[in-house]
């Protein structure tokens, strides 16, 4: 542990005196589910007294980083200021959540202070774990070495599938959980389609490394993009977790597990290396009473209320409900966490369920996009009236422009437009 948080764990807390009363609503995480589940309370309650607890002083739409990568958007339409995006009538509490003492009803903050609730939120989203992937963080940003998990890192993604004519590309995937679980591989296609674009395909060897047994989860979608993996002549390798990175030598070391689940440790050459890091739920929620046994937030996954404490409710990739962790979730969790908190707080049943809804716009190339939408069990939830295993220029469209649109003036501002169970998401 480092000597920064050793002592903001030491520090004394304090009572929210300066906050006056507790708050009626305390959201911790100013991400997509803390601003727009914000909104969209403050929206039916506007009387509601609601703190949202947020370090940052930036906001990111995360799901344009990929296109960032591939060349096909502007970096900087992906980020606003926080104070930008927080509800007029909300607090924004600038701050760093350490803990909780749902005993006490309390958020226990960084620079000793407590803040008190009469209902929580928690959406602080997850961790991405660098670390986990030795001589990674020394490299990021060089030596051939990007990710498009990161803001300052997508557009040198873009800037190394411009400039490879040729060499060796590796693209990762870790372990499940993770945000987006396309994302990796999403980042794959859009440089093949530009090297095939460009005529340099034929002179760059492609292979995909993933921690998992398949290409993706939802077994109706893999024909489709095992087209495309052979489109772009890429090698595919499953079981392979990356396990260090040896930039300035460019070699990346797998622990790659066979058949009867014996692991060995190989090393590959690279010219160019996307890594998709491991990904955690926060420290002080794996330390916290809230956690379940793997760390994340336990909720019902219907309800999305916390198993042990009636009043606490969470949604976005920090819950343990078994969906996919996108926006798109979060957009439908958002709805039935609204609802479900005023029920809870006015005595009624919780009647609004949730049924795993997430979408990955799988970005096969530049101008088509298999819009894979699902919930639980990984039943398809198709929007529209069509095969959505097919690659359509109408899913590039609704993922690269008016997607985005929705997010900034739609899902932050409490609109649940194409949000409630049963309508188009």
């Amino acid at each position: 542990m480092s000597e920064s948080k050793q002592q903001a764990i030491m520090q004394p807390v304090t009572s929210a005196c300066n906050w006056g009363d507790a708050f009626d609503v305390v959201v911790v995480g100013g991400g997509a589910a803390g601003i727009g589940v914000a909104a969209s309370l403050l929206r039916r309650r506007s009387s509601l007294r609601i703190a949202i607890v947020e370090p940052s002083d930036r906001h990111y739409y995360q799901p344009a980083w990929t296109l960032v990568g591939g060349g096909a958007f502007d970096v900087a339409k992906t980020v606003r200021a926080m104070s930008e995006v927080i509800p007029k009538n909300a607090q924004w509490i600038q701050a760093a959540a350490t803990g909780f003492d749902p005993a006490s009803n309390l958020v226990q903050l960084a620079d000793g202070r407590a803040i008190g609730y009469k209902q929580l939120i928690v959406c602080p989203g997850l961790r991405l774990a660098w670390e986990q992937i030795e001589g990674l963080e020394e490299t990021l940003g060089e030596n051939g070495v990007t990710s498009n998990y990161r803001f300052d890192l997508a557009s040198y993604t873009w800037s190394l599938v411009r400039n490879l004519k040729g060499g060796k590309a590796l693209f990762t995937q870790p372990p499940m959980p993770i945000k987006c679980a396309g994302a990796p591989q999403k980042a794959m296609y859009l440089s093949c389609d530009q090297w095939l674009r460009n005529g340099t395909l034929n002179n760059i060897d492609v292979e995909f490394n993933s921690a998992a047994p398949v290409l993706f989860g939802v077994a109706a979608f893999v024909p489709s993009l095992m087209e495309y993996v052979r489109r772009y002549n890429a090698d595919l390798t499953f079981n392979s977790n990356l396990v260090k990175v040896d930039g300035p030598n460019r070699v990346a070391y797998f622990d790659i597990k066979d058949g009867e689940g014996k692991v060995k440790r190989i090393k590959k050459s690279f010219d160019m290396l996307h890594v998709a890091p491991p990904q955690v739920a926060p420290d002080f929620i794996c330390r916290s009473p809230l956690a379940d046994t793997a760390g994340w937030c336990e909720v019902d996954q219907r309800t999305l209320q916390h198993l042990r404490y009636s009043n606490i409710f969470s949604l976005g990739d920090v819950c343990s409900s078994p969906n996919a962790k996108t926006v798109a979730a979060v957009r439908k969790q958002i709805v039935v966490v609204a609802e479900n908190l005023l029920a809870a707080k006015e005595g009624r049943e919780l009647a609004t369920q949730y049924d795993g809804y997430g979408a990955c716009p799988l970005t096969v190339e530049k101008r088509k996009v298999i819009l894979a939408e699902f919930g639980f069990g990984g039943k398809l939830l198709p929007t529209f009236p069509l095969d959505p295993t097919v690659p359509r220029f109408l899913a590039w469209v609704l993922k690269a422009k008016f997607l985005p649109w929705l997010y900034w003036n739609g899902l932050l501002k409490g609109h649940e437009w194409l949000a409630r169970s049963g309508e188009p998401s």
